[in-house]
């Protein structure tokens, strides 16, 4: 039986990117469809194959790619190099998803690629090719690998989006491996256990190659899976190390690992202090692919300070303060609540929360309902997400969050707006739970709040 609805008329060159993009996603029946052996098949129609023309690093973990990402990006770009990233999901656009020298790529380049794509999957060749079903993350990862192998970069850095083994992603053979923070997420795929999810996550790593494993209490799959393998792994709290003050920190490499320090570091520009452990994974990174891509220390501090990755636990001066934050699991809504947590007084924090079904709900709330006063809940605009009265239900189970309930909305700008109006100047709000959550506030930019008595 096809998987294809053959329908569906595909897109030209002439089409626009919105056109590709609804195409993409009514081609194939599954959005996740796990498995290599066809997106490697439309690679090697594409050219796709490794070597890469540039040293490429691989980033996979629960939490903490996209900023591993966004910082490994901001240092090889102040050190002088041309780097390209790929991160998944976007916030608002999709061209944030692959990113040149900073900056998301052009319409026109994506669709290029999209056409590309197509043609390599379909029968719409000179060649006798058989059409070959690709789910649309699988598409539009080949399409800006297309992207990002014909840039003329220096170093190309791309996010897992699921897992590791069996992503898309995962076609190519990485001259470094970064493995993040490992937690539950994504069960029905990855399994329900840390050394499940482990094990998926430690696919990216290739024999003989640097990797960095940024979790400082790795799944045993991780550590059996690198000795098996032979792959030349950098461990965190082993190989390396992080310490400092208020003011700065400081990072070195055990003796084995060549011994380099780096003092008078400035914290990430990333807030939150989970961002200390993604920073020190980077390091050590940069550190392994230094034969290949020689970096300064002023670079690294360069970069660290310039970095830039909306959503992550990013504080919007206002009256009231406004934090965003696309935590969605939870491993990251614990260190949202601890971040907030140190933030500092307020009289009152308001929550704009949309979130996911098949997420650990119960537990998500759990963890940051100590710290709301007032929940504004949201639908948000996909099959996957739970209603916001399913979220209503749910805080009636979660000691304190029945009574904190301030109502239900269609989308998450207008959960925000009732928020704002109920606000006093020293408030803040919490937007969380989903990217679709913190995207739709971004939605016509970055929202500058006045509390209605600043309104005049």
């Amino acid at each position: 039986m096809s998987l294809f609805a053959h329908s569906v008329s595909v897109p030209t060159s002439q089409s626009t990117l919105n056109e590709w993009l609804a195409y993409i996603e009514r081609i194939h029946t599954s959005t996740i469809d796990m498995g290599l052996s066809r997106v490697q098949a439309v690679a090697q129609r594409m050219g796709l194959s490794n070597p890469w023309p540039c040293p490429v690093v691989v980033v996979a973990g629960t939490n903490g790619k996209g900023s591993t990402c966004a910082m490994l990006a901001a240092i090889y770009q102040q050190a002088g190099y041309r780097a390209g990233t790929y991160t998944s999901p976007h916030l608002v656009h999709f061209n944030e998803r692959c990113r040149v020298d900073g900056e998301p790529v052009s319409d026109a380049d994506l669709i290029a690629a999209f056409s590309f794509v197509e043609s390599g999957r379909s029968q719409n060749s000179s060649k006798n090719w058989s059409e070959i079903s690709l789910s649309y993350f699988e598409f539009t990862t080949l399409a800006i690998l297309h992207v990002l192998a014909h840039a003329g970069l220096d170093v190309a850095i791309l996010e897992v989006g699921l897992g590791g083994r069996l992503d898309a992603v995962n076609v190519v053979d990485a001259d470094c491996a970064v493995i993040t923070s490992i937690d539950i997420d994504h069960t029905e795929f990855l399994g329900s256990t840390r050394e499940a999810i482990g094990f998926e996550k430690a696919g990216i790593l290739r024999t003989g190659r640097p990797a960095v494993v940024s979790d400082p209490m790795p799944p045993q799959s991780v550590r059996d899976r690198a000795r098996e393998i032979d792959a030349d792994v950098w461990w965190a709290g082993e190989c390396f190390g992080s310490e400092g003050d208020k003011q700065q920190w400081g990072w070195k490499a055990s003796a084995a690992r060549g011994g380099r320090r780096y003092s008078g570091l400035p914290y990430p520009a990333l807030r939150g202090a989970n961002q200390l452990l993604n920073a020190s994974g980077v390091l050590a990174a940069v550190e392994a692919l230094r034969p290949k891509l020689p970096v300064t220390a002023q670079a690294i501090r360069n970069g660290l300070v310039m970095v830039e990755w909306p959503g992550r636990f990013q504080i919007i001066p206002g009256e009231p303060a406004l934090v965003l934050d696309v935590a969605h699991n939870p491993h990251s809504v614990a260190a949202l609540a601890l971040n907030l947590d140190a933030m500092g007084f307020y009289p009152v924090t308001h929550a704009v929360f949309g979130a996911m079904a098949d997420k650990d709900l119960d537990t998500m709330l759990a963890k940051v309902a100590p710290i709301i006063d007032h929940w504004y809940l949201c639908d948000l605009p996909t099959a996957r997400a739970e209603s916001a009265q399913g979220l209503a239900e749910r805080l009636q189970t979660v000691p304190g969050g029945a009574h904190n309930v301030a109502g239900c909305f269609a989308d998450p700008l207008a959960a925000l707006d009732a928020a704002v109006a109920a606000a006093t100047s020293a408030d803040r709000i919490v937007v969380f739970g989903s990217f679709f959550t913190v995207g739709g506030v971004l939605q016509n930019g970055t929202p500058r709040l006045a509390a209605k008595h600043l309104q005049h």
